[in-house]
């Protein structure tokens, strides 16, 4: 936390730190480094920050969403500084290229594409579509343009978060796939594209999707350059998170059928993820 707000205080006016009300130093935290504390009570990720951006008083021309583990890098803070002041008016956002520092080697291989994300945009030009999994800031006018530029995701906890953390994703990326039965496709009407691709992943056959999707990564695009970090990354990310997925997927299909009923399921998926649907 200290961290993120520590580089984007070298080029934000304010800093507002989202908190759901946290038990940790958080808030006390934030407050030193002189971010304004709001507290909203979690449901997930893409109606915790829409409400950020409901709420939070931003006057400033820019707006820009990090995450706790995320920091902005030097060269990104440079060309920032230097773009800015000089953009068009029809730019109203600004994609950002994701870097994934994992036990603390940043990760340059593995991927199918540069990962870009829209993390900055004209105050009020965007809004947060409402999604379980894989949400997105999406511009409601205007152009995007992609900095050159990284911003890096460190996170400072080891495996047994990473996992646990990777184990909620897998809930949600369930309910993403029961969509439809739980009542839930209307939030994945955006971003049709995205939707498709997870679509042809499904068609392949359960469990070997997950081996062919590691092996890709990690063979076909040189996952296995960046040395043990990124056979870790590779095997946990690429395989056994997507492994998971597919296990809870069978259970769910061995407990309730083939076609489980949409009441049956909402009460499987609540009693045991936690979530309420």
């Amino acid at each position: 936390m200290r961290r993120c707000i520590e580089h984007a205080k070298r080029v934000s006016k304010k800093i507002y730190v989202v908190d759901s009300y946290s038990t940790d130093r958080t808030c006390e935290i934030a407050r030193e480094c002189g971010a304004v504390v709001l507290q909203n009570k979690y449901l997930n990720q893409a109606q915790q920050f829409q409400w950020a951006l409901n709420n939070c008083e931003i006057t400033t021309e820019w707006t820009m969403r990090l995450d706790a583990d995320e920091y902005l890098s030097s060269e990104l803070e440079q060309e920032l500084e230097e773009k800015l002041p000089s953009m068009p008016e029809k730019i109203t956002g600004i994609y950002l290229t994701l870097g994934v520092i994992f036990m603390e080697h940043l990760l340059k291989h593995g991927y199918i594409k540069p990962v870009t994300i829209l993390r900055m945009w004209r105050t009020g030009k965007a809004y947060m579509e409402q999604r379980w999994m894989d949400e997105r800031c999406m511009l409601k006018e205007g152009e995007a343009i992609t900095l050159k530029s990284r911003f890096i995701d460190h996170n400072l906890n080891g495996l047994t978060f990473f996992t646990a953390k990777h184990n909620n994703y897998s809930n949600r990326e369930v309910m993403v796939y029961f969509s439809q039965e739980l009542g839930l496709d209307g939030q994945d009407e955006k971003n049709e594209r995205r939707n498709a691709s997870k679509g042809k992943y499904y068609a392949l056959p359960s469990f070997f999707r997950a081996f062919l999707y590691f092996a890709i990564r990690y063979f076909v695009f040189l996952g296995f350059l960046d040395g043990k970090a990124g056979f870790i990354w590779a095997t946990l990310q690429a395989y056994w998170y997507r492994f998971l997925i597919d296990s809870k997927l069978h259970e769910i299909k061995v407990r309730l059928g083939e076609n489980p009923d949409s009441n049956k399921l909402k009460k499987y998926i609540e009693e045991y993820y936690g979530i309420k649907v």
